[in-house]
């Protein structure tokens, strides 16, 4: 796909957005220890770099798994919107949940029979993979920022959201 996606389809050029989008999140977090991925951003707020890649990871699992797919299964550790940004667990369970989830997210799209295929989300109703995929650029988007914030809080690096 070339940088303006001129001649390529609608979900290579969705699907390469999201991809773009997790790649960012890496990026702000490449190189941190587990103690750096931990910080927290200010009292009283609990959000750490491991919380918002394990927010990220259940993210991936609700929209695509839960609410695309159909599937049944129960959050990894929220019990409500936002809860796990205050995971406590290791920057490594917190990566492993996430390359699982986006795993499996990919392997949901590339399954699907189109954009307007749609899935049952408890309270909006019917939602075509064409708006998760954009929701989750939203979504990766959003809190790409407050990645960042977190780590020139650490270190001073600043990570451009576009690369």
């Amino acid at each position: 796909m070339d940088e303006s996606g001129t001649g390529t389809d609608e979900r290579t050029i969705l699907t390469a957005l999201l991809e773009g989008r997790r790649d960012a999140l890496a990026m702000v977090c490449a190189g941190l220890s587990e103690d750096e991925m931990a910080a927290r951003a200010a009292a009283p707020s609990a959000l750490t770099l491991s919380g918002l890649v394990g927010h990220m990871a259940e993210v991936e699992r609700a929209w695509f798994r839960r609410v695309f797919a159909g599937e049944d299964v129960p959050l990894r550790w929220s019990r409500f919107p936002g809860d796990d940004f205050g995971f406590t667990g290791t920057a490594d369970a917190a990566y492993d949940a996430w390359y699982e989830e986006c795993a499996r997210s990919r392997a949901i799209v590339a399954a699907a029979p189109g954009l307007d295929a749609t899935g049952e989300h408890p309270r909006r109703g019917a939602v075509s993979l064409r708006w998760i995929l954009c929701h989750m650029i939203e979504e990766y988007a959003r809190h790409h920022g407050h990645a960042e914030v977190l780590r020139a809080a650490i270190d001073g690096t600043a990570v451009p959201l576009d690369r």
